[in-house]
């Protein structure tokens, strides 16, 4: 065969193969995206919204003191034994990660079940103590507007509460959402990052 067919297959061949290196190292789970800016689900634009509760230890809580920063945000209840712990164990993973405070709210979704001793115990069992995470609690006419504002279902007797993760930008804005099923602390703490890098 004339070298110069040979010189010329090579090139192919080498051609081809970075190729297929280039779809394995960029087309795999977790790898970096071009396309893609956040690892969770883009959410409606709505206005920036705001509440005011109260945490497990009687502190007075609103959305807009954050403003600046980004905040995570869940709905909770207490007495969870499947969900709520996980959805927990997750934002601590992400809180980890990250490596510096970033303001996470957990918003009762129980608001007779929820009070401030189980909040405190819910807390301190998922090693979400010391400001980590706030459990916000009020009454139900109190929390009805917020679980409105972000199309959250409370628990009820029938039925389970809507269990998402949320990303609130710096003007206040929801922007990311996860459902608790496809939560991991490494694509909550990309998304987190990523919100605050924003001008």
């Amino acid at each position: 065969m004339p070298a110069r067919i040979r010189l010329a297959l090579f090139v192919t061949a080498l051609l081809a193969l970075c190729a297929a290196l280039g779809v394995a190292l960029f087309d795999r789970p977790g790898a970096p995206s071009t396309s893609v800016a956040f690892a969770g689900a883009l959410r409606p634009e709505i206005p920036p919204q705001d509440f005011h509760l109260h945490d497990q230890d009687g502190r007075p809580v609103s959305l807009r003191q954050f403003r600046g920063r980004v905040v995570i945000l869940t709905f909770m209840y207490t007495t969870c034994r499947d969900t709520c712990p996980l959805t927990a164990t997750q934002i601590r993973g992400a809180l980890d990660d990250v490596g510096r405070p970033v303001p996470a709210l957990a918003v009762s979704v129980d608001p007779v079940g929820d009070t401030r001793a189980r909040a405190r115990a819910f807390l301190l069992q998922r090693g979400l103590s010391h400001d980590r995470m706030r459990f916000l609690l009020g009454t139900r006419a109190q929390l009805q507007p917020i679980w409105k504002a972000y199309g959250i279902q409370p628990q009820g007797n029938k039925f389970d509460h809507t269990a998402y993760v949320l990303l609130i930008d710096r003007h206040g804005r929801q922007r990311v959402g996860f459902p608790v099923q496809q939560l991991v602390p490494e694509d909550l703490a990309h998304d987190v990052r990523r919100l605050q890098a924003e001008a």
